[in-house]
Parts: structure tokens; C-alpha cells; sequence
């Protein structure tokens, strides 16, 4: 028998299982919006008069929250961060910057490389991070300090249900408790030099953000990253999708459960000292020594990299 669409009772395109439920194109478009628009509300996450700073990827999930803050009415500009991996970056700015065009809307594109003298890949295995370790706090410096440069009140970043499930489940099976505290939909800005972090796509699924560009005719990067095989959090969604298709309602049971009985509790646990980086200005954890210079991890990461990285004879 065919699925039934749970609003208008028309034929339906896309289940969602773990609300019991399916939908046709239209109402799954209106779910997703909804999902978005209470994700915003609940936590005050933006508002019209906010300068929104989204970071894309080219991937599905920041192109479609890009798409739905949009068509919500927000002052949204994009931001892409060129990671130097190949052909996979050169295919993903483009695809962010046809998006843009489509919609004449704002796009940053910020290069890796060229501002800070390395890629990803040469990256890999130096300066005692992963590849992911690295890309990741190279994101979250380029992201803050091209927001506050830029004059931008929020940055928002595409992470989907399933992404902060796999993040929580990883923080608890090592108990990394001040990870833990710092795992929440909202960071604000507790001080100068911060910008106030958002994570609008949290109530939606992965599979529900890639449902939602194929019926919107949103053009993205289905690959995944080259550099990402074997990568940890790979291996735990992997786990929580078998939890998932037994149980559907496992993830959101999990994540729901952590936001709405312990993120609270865990929150004096998130009690980092935070001083300004002697090298770069931008705020970091005050060392323990009051002695010692306070430089942040991303600088000290560049050091060791960009001296670890053979010279290129002009």
C-alpha cells in the first residue's frame, strides 16, 4: 500500500521513521523549514536584523540550511574555505559559487593555502593531528576570525542530527566531559574576539538534508571528503545507523535526551580560562603557567607545519 503523506494525506515521497511518519514533496519541504524555524526559536539562535555568516562546504547539508535560512528571510552571506584537496576542493568551491549566483546572494571564498601557507593534505599525519584534527581547527579559526573581520553578528554551520549524535557518542565513550559541556546547538559569544556559533540543522537527519536538495533541485558535492576514510566519527555514525534502522528514534532519543536532562548539569565543566593569543590576537586558553606566552592551538599547529613543509624553489 502506498505511503500517505501525515499532512495532506497525498501520496508521499519521503519517510521519516522515527516520527512515524511520510510526507509529499511540499510537506516534507514545510517539515524541514519547521524543523529549522523551532531549532532557531528554542535557542534564539538569529534574528532578521542579525549578519549572518553560513560556512559551506558544497556538500548537502550547508548548501540546504544556506537554501532555508534564505527562504526564511535572514541577511545571509556564505563562506568557503579552499582546503587544497585537488579536484574535490575545485569541484566544491565551484558548485558553492553557482549556488551563490543562482540566488544572488553574497559568497566569501577564503584559500587555505594562500593565507596561511598550507593544505590539508600536506597537512596529514604532520604536527601530531589528522587530517580531520587539522581541517577541523582550521575551519573553526578561519570561520571566527573571517566573521569578526567581516562584521558578522553569527556564524552557522551545517552539522545535521546525525552529525552531533556521532560527536556525543564519541565524547561519551571517552568521557571526554569538557567536550561534552561544549556540545550544544548555541556557543555564544562569552567575549571580545568570539563570535556567536549556531547549529540551526541539529533537529534534521542526514538523509533528511539530502532529500531535501534532490527535491529542491539543489546541485551538491555527493563524494565524500578523500581525506576522511577510517576517520573515527565515520565509524561511530556507522554504529548508530545499525542502532538506528533496529530502533528508528535511537539518535534523536540520544541527542534530545543529552540536550534536554545533562547539557545543563555538564555546563560547569566548560570553565576555560580565555586570554588573548600572543601571536594572532584571537582568544584561547590561558596557559596554566601564568609565566608561559599564551598562543592558540591553531598557531602553534601553522608553526610546526609550515616548518615541516619542504621550500618550493621559485
Amino acid at each position: 500500500m502506498a505511503m500517505r503523506c501525515k499532512r495532506c494525506r497525498g501520496a508521499a515521497v519521503m519517510e521519516v521513521r522515527r516520527h512515524n511518519a511520510a510526507f509529499c514533496r511540499d510537506c516534507f519541504l514545510h517539515y524541514v523549514g519547521q524543523q529549522v524555524t523551532r531549532a532557531i526559536a528554542k535557542y534564539r539562535m538569529l534574528g532578521h536584523t542579525d549578519r549572518v555568516l553560513v560556512a559551506v562546504s558544497g556538500g548537502k547539508d550547508s548548501l540546504a540550511l544556506w537554501d532555508l535560512l534564505l527562504e526564511l528571510g535572514y541577511q545571509v552571506d556564505g563562506l568557503y574555505l579552499s582546503l587544497g584537496i585537488g579536484a574535490y576542493s575545485e569541484r566544491s568551491k565551484d558548485v558553492c559559487q553557482e549556488f551563490a549566483a543562482a540566488r544572488g546572494a553574497r559568497l566569501l571564498v577564503h584559500d587555505l593555502a594562500g593565507e596561511h601557507g598550507y593544505t590539508i593534505p600536506e597537512a596529514a599525519g604532520k604536527g601530531g593531528r589528522s587530517s580531520c584534527g587539522v581541517c577541523g581547527l582550521s575551519k573553526r579559526y578561519v570561520f571566527n576570525r573571517a566573521a569578526l573581520d567581516g562584521g558578522y553578528d553569527v556564524v552557522c554551520t551545517g552539522h545535521n542530527l546525525d552529525d552531533e549524535a556521532a560527536v556525543l557518542f564519541g565524547n561519551t565513550l571517552r568521557w571526554d566531559v569538557p567536550a561534552m559541556a561544549r556540545q550544544f546547538p548555541v556557543l555564544e559569544a562569552t567575549r571580545p574576539g568570539l563570535v556567536k556559533k549556531v547549529k540551526p540543522l541539529y533537529r534534521v537527519a542526514e538523509r533528511e538534508t539530502a532529500a531535501y536538495c534532490v527535491l529542491k533541485g539543489i546541485d551538491y558535492v555527493v563524494e565524500e571528503c578523500p581525506l576522511v576514510a577510517g576517520n573515527t566519527q565515520m565509524r561511530h555514525k556507522e554504529t548508530l545507523n545499525q542502532m538506528e534502522e533496529a530502533a528508528p528514534g535511537t539518535k534523536h532519543s540520544f541527542l534530545f535526551g543529552y540536550l534536554d536532562r545533562a547539557a545543563g548539569l555538564l555546563k560547569v565543566a566548560d570553565v576555560a580560562d580565555l586570554t588573548e593569543c600572543a601571536r594572532c590576537g584571537m582568544v584561547t586558553q590561558a596557559p596554566d603557567d601564568p609565566a608561559s606566552e599564551a598562543v592558540c592551538a591553531f598557531c602553534r599547529s601553522k608553526s610546526r607545519l609550515v616548518t615541516s613543509l619542504p621550500v618550493v624553489s621559485a
